[in-house]
């Protein structure tokens, strides 16, 4: 990090980053996210874990499992969109698809491999976030997922990896009660 000097003993240093500051707020609130579900997941008891969701009939476990397993994908779109490449081909049956394989193969997965992996992932999210410049966050290309309407890199990231673990933070609490 660099320091900017003025000339004007009034005008304090200020730190000067390469890091947008949009890009860093982003990333911030995915942190945020991913630590208030790790926290919650790490409460749970036994039970609780292997307690299914009304709508799917996912576990609890396999939830949390399936936030960190996204992360990469969800990335990837938007680093795409960064680039001015569309999302083409991708329709919600495919996502439905996807989540129902993960829940059969993960349908067992433990506590401490869950939350390990959604914080190594929500990281790698989080730096690679911060590594899009307002540019970037601003490009908008087709998505298919949404009848391929013109969508920034920004809310591809806000409506999927910043949004996903709050999404399901709120789902399991309502499951639990609590």
């Amino acid at each position: 990090m660099t320091t900017v000097t003025s000339q004007d003993p009034a005008v304090k240093a200020q730190p000067s980053s390469s890091v947008s500051a949009r890009a860093n707020a982003l990333a911030d609130r995915l942190e945020q996210g991913a630590r208030a579900l790790a926290a919650f997941a790490s409460s749970l008891t036994d039970a609780e874990w292997q307690t299914r969701g009304p709508k799917d009939q996912r576990r609890i476990g396999v939830l949390v499992h399936h936030v960190a397993t996204m992360y990469p994908l969800e990335i990837q779109l938007a680093q795409g969109l960064g680039a001015g490449k569309p999302v083409a081909g991708v329709t919600w049956d495919d996502v439905h698809q996807l989540n129902a394989g993960h829940a059969v193969e993960f349908d067992a997965v433990t506590k401490e491999a869950a939350i390990d992996l959604l914080r190594r992932n929500s990281a790698v999210a989080a730096a690679a976030i911060r590594a899009l410049t307002d540019a970037e966050l601003d490009s908008a290309a087709p998505v298919s997922l949404n009848a391929d309407a013109p969508l920034t890199c920004q809310f591809m990231l806000e409506d999927h990896a910043v949004r996903h673990s709050y999404h399901h933070l709120a789902a399991i609490r309502k499951v639990l009660g609590r």
